[in-house]
């Protein structure tokens, strides 16, 4: 590590600044938000034994000759010295800074980019909403509350983190702050005391990371554990803090009632102990994911829950792979359907009904069933009516086989897709030129 992190205390400290233009003022402006006092000096003033009793000079004059004797004198008085754009001249270096006041955070590169840091800044601006500024006051004032109280430390920190996974950030962004502070207070008047836990049903989108909500992410980061489906990309799982257990709970090939009431049972439980638990689920926790009986059922047992939406495969998969679900005097109707019932099975009747009725037909999990039902599909709609199967999309790994719905099983067989995979049906598919969407969707991927 060759810098050093750290931050200095400035409140009424003689710092001096040389130069002109935007760049100074940028740092004079800096140092008296921190309470410095500055003096500013022009390149053309500078003498030597003017930075004396100073505490810290930035030099921004540019000028070759005024940053040597600049450095010269710093050194020589063990002043802290900056020389702008110079790394080899600077005892510290400034970071790009996230403010939300008390909160800061400083980015550095070490010297290295000043362009990267602030594009980390811009991001993490993004994360950092204007929320943080009186979350982070709020957490400060418990702190000294629970001090005051002689609360021991472990359960200091434990009621930190039910702040942290409580509704107060989101109050504060809602612009409840009323409200926002009874909660808190009343998470404070707690600590020490045993309280139950909540579980979040989280959508984890169609496999991209950076298709998560903002929601879905903070409540991966701080969860206890995750309770997730076996086809949850590894992507997504990394988003999970350190300190989450994770516990495939998924139904490759399908699995019994018994089984998914072993999943709301351990949710339950987990609960109970006082855990923040995520019960992670592909896509939508409400699309064909069973979120809706875990909801039921844990609502009858007095379980606090969220329910954090998902960008659901269904629609995610074939814009994915450039396939509109609806277009102008091609497509106007769509629907949605599973190709696996309870039994494992697929509702071959209930699917056909359903193609017939819509100009586009988007089957999640068709590939247990996957022969019978093309089959049926294609006595029904025609076997030259185009589709589509789209595996692991949004992915690195995502794979699209076209064809017609006769030969799209075969298809699908030859290529190897496997599971998660979901079929398209409709003139939607070859809409558009393909070869051209073909490079969009590579470029994209690349992109990502």
């Amino acid at each position: 590590m060759r810098y050093y992190p750290t931050f200095l205390d400035l409140q009424g400290q003689r710092c001096i600044v040389l130069g002109e233009g935007e760049l100074a003022a940028a740092k004079v402006k800096d140092l008296r938000d921190a309470g410095a006092e500055v003096e500013e000096i022009g390149s053309a003033d500078y003498r030597p034994g003017d930075l004396a009793g100073a505490r810290l000079v930035v030099d921004a004059s540019g000028d070759l000759e005024v940053n040597k004797a600049t450095w010269a004198e710093a050194e020589a008085a063990g002043i802290l010295v900056n020389v702008v754009d110079v790394p080899e001249k600077c005892r510290f270096i400034a970071p790009a800074i996230v403010h939300r006041e008390p909160l800061l955070v400083a980015i550095s590169t070490s010297g290295e980019s000043p362009f990267l840091a602030s594009a980390l800044r811009a991001r993490l601006e993004r994360i950092l909403g204007a929320e943080w500024g009186p979350f982070t006051a709020l957490v400060g004032a418990v702190r000294r509350r629970l001090r005051a109280r002689g609360v021991p430390l472990h359960d200091q920190l434990k009621t930190y983190q039910r702040l942290l996974a409580s509704d107060v950030l989101s109050l504060y962004r809602a612009g409840a702050a009323e409200e926002a502070e009874r909660v808190a207070d009343l998470i404070a008047s707690q600590s020490g005391s045993e309280r139950p836990g909540r579980v979040a049903l989280v959508g984890a989108g169609p496999g991209d990371p950076g298709l998560l909500t903002v929601a879905a992410q903070e409540l991966l980061w701080r969860a206890d554990l995750v309770l997730h489906d076996a086809l949850v990309s590894p992507a997504t799982l990394a988003c999970c803090g350190p300190q989450a257990k994770l516990v495939d709970v998924g139904k490759r090939g399908g699995r019994r009632q018994t089984e998914q009431d072993s999943i709301t049972a351990r949710l339950i439980q987990e609960a109970r102990a006082g855990r923040e638990v995520v019960r992670l689920k592909g896509g939508d926790p409400f699309v064909f994911g069973r979120g809706g009986e875990e909801l039921a059922d844990l609502v009858a047992a007095g379980i606090d829950v969220v329910v954090v939406p998902g960008v659901s495969s269904v629609m995610a998969g074939p814009a994915a792979a450039g396939i509109p679900l609806t277009l102008r005097d091609v497509a106007a109707t769509v629907g949605f359907t599973t190709g696996r019932v309870a039994d494992g099975g697929a509702d071959l009747e209930a699917i056909v009904r359903l193609a017939e009725a819509v100009d586009t037909l988007v089957v999640l999990m068709p590939l247990a069933n996957l022969d019978a039902l093309t089959a049926a599909l294609a006595t029904s709609v025609g076997p030259d009516r185009p589709a589509a199967a789209v595996a692991a999309a949004t992915t690195p790994e995502q794979r699209v086989v076209r064809a017609k719905l006769c030969r799209i099983a075969a298809a699908t067989r030859a290529e190897g897709l496997e599971a998660p995979v979901l079929l398209v049906v409709g003139e939607v598919v070859d809409a558009l030129p393909k070869g051209r969407l073909d490079h969009l969707i590579s470029h994209l991927q690349r992109t990502v």
